[in-house]
């Protein structure tokens, strides 16, 4: 049977962080890996992380199962954390997963089942495993125009005409905040927008929100996800807390459905358990019960915000720092829009060739589209950054 197995392409992300261990020169910069790095390139375990671990190990007395959906408390949690008072708790059907990836493969899974012929639009680009499952589940993919290389912003025109080809029963994938892998934003304005084409097409929303907080604050960032929610008919959210509680390997994640009409709650949260029970049953519960414990405690809660928002803070002053000195050593405005975008990412708009002497003259590392992370800078890496990336010509 295995000698029917065919090779698998390798991981190009993990391809470079092989390059970048092998690599000697001391001042080489690692911008590929999708991990926040504090300023001494270390991600650590957060203040209010480390009290509700504690608390847990002193409290739990048993390692049962929650149930397939999770245990509520997280769930209750989160739905709150993410919507807020934009729907009620009764129209939000919702499941615990194994980190964001496993929220946005099972919203994937429960389109399949709901509408096999759906089509699911994805923006040009966005996250890589978002159409590497899509591919896998052999659901027809339509790309829209989203990134505009050369105002590094969105190219918005172009997106809404692509929305044009939308049919009932579609799905459109959305990102939440902080766009990945380019850091650039639909505005309050363009979101109504992009709602209307939706909801005039009798399309469905699918938004993946993977960087609550790192962008404009918590509120800020979930403000777009509540007003589709409150808007449309019915929309599917994937929720990941990998990177504001910093958890990444407890691999935790929460899948919500949200339907104006709640007399579909029920049957909407049994298939979600249903599709739960297939794939892994029992959702992890470590990384949840550290979220509902930080979430539902007053002293931790306010902890746990002012360390994300001293994460916010830094990630905003990196790109500020950055954009200035390109300004300073070109003498051009030209990289304005990295001051301007949000979360870990931007999306520099360079040629593959560009990004390769990037990482051979100079040791920059980022990904061959030219994905980088601002987490992988600190004060002292800026500039050298930013130098290299005059040399180079961009």
């Amino acid at each position: 049977m295995f000698n029917a197995l065919k090779e698998q392409p390798a991981d190009k992300i993990l391809m470079l962080m092989e390059m970048f261990k092998a690599d000697d020169r001391p001042t080489k910069i690692d911008l590929g890996v999708g991990v926040y790095k504090n300023a001494e390139g270390v991600t650590p375990v957060m203040r209010a992380v480390k009290a509700a671990e504690k608390r847990i190990l002193e409290e739990q007395e048993t390692k049962a199962y929650t149930g397939l959906a999770g245990d509520p408390a997280y769930g209750d949690a989160m739905v709150s954390l993410v919507l807020g008072d934009a729907v009620a708790r009764s129209n939000v059907a919702a499941v615990a997963t194994p980190g964001g990836t496993g929220a946005v493969r099972q919203a994937f899974e429960l389109i399949r089942m709901a509408n096999p012929g759906a089509r699911v639009f994805v923006s040009d680009p966005t996250w890589p495993n978002h159409l590497s499952i899509l591919k896998y589940l052999g659901m027809e993919v339509v790309s829209y125009r989203y990134f505009d290389s050369e105002t590094g912003g969105v190219d918005f025109g172009g997106m809404m005409a692509d929305l044009k080809g939308l049919r009932a029963g579609d799905v459109v994938l959305l990102h939440g905040c902080c766009h990945n892998p380019t850091g650039a934003n639909l505005n309050m304005t363009e979101w109504k927008a992009v709602i209307a084409a939706m909801t005039a097409a009798g399309a469905v929303p699918m938004i993946d929100i993977a960087y609550q907080g790192f962008g404009d604050g918590l509120e800020a960032d979930a403000a777009a996800v509540r007003l589709v929610a409150a808007s449309v008919p019915e929309c599917l959210i994937a929720a990941s807390c990998s990177k504001n509680f910093g958890i990444y390997r407890e691999r935790t994640g929460l899948l919500m459905a949200v339907a104006q009409d709640s007399g579909l709650h029920a049957v909407t949260q049994g298939n979600l358990a249903f599709l739960n029970r297939q794939n892994y049953s029992f959702p992890p519960d470590h990384g949840a019960r550290v979220v509902s414990t930080i979430l539902t405690d007053d002293g931790l809660r306010a902890d746990w915000m002012a360390e994300l928002e001293d994460v916010r803070l830094s990630m905003l002053g990196l790109r500020e720092q950055l954009a200035a000195e390109l300004q300073r050593l070109s003498g051009s405005d030209r990289f304005a829009f990295l001051a301007q975008h949000r979360g870990m990412f931007s999306r520099l708009g360079c040629s593959g060739e560009q990004v390769e002497a990037l990482r051979r003259d100079h040791g920059i590392y980022m990904v061959g589209d030219s994905r980088m992370n601002i987490a992988g800078l600190n004060k002292t890496t800026v500039p050298i950054l930013a130098k290299a990336i005059i040399d180079s010509g961009i």
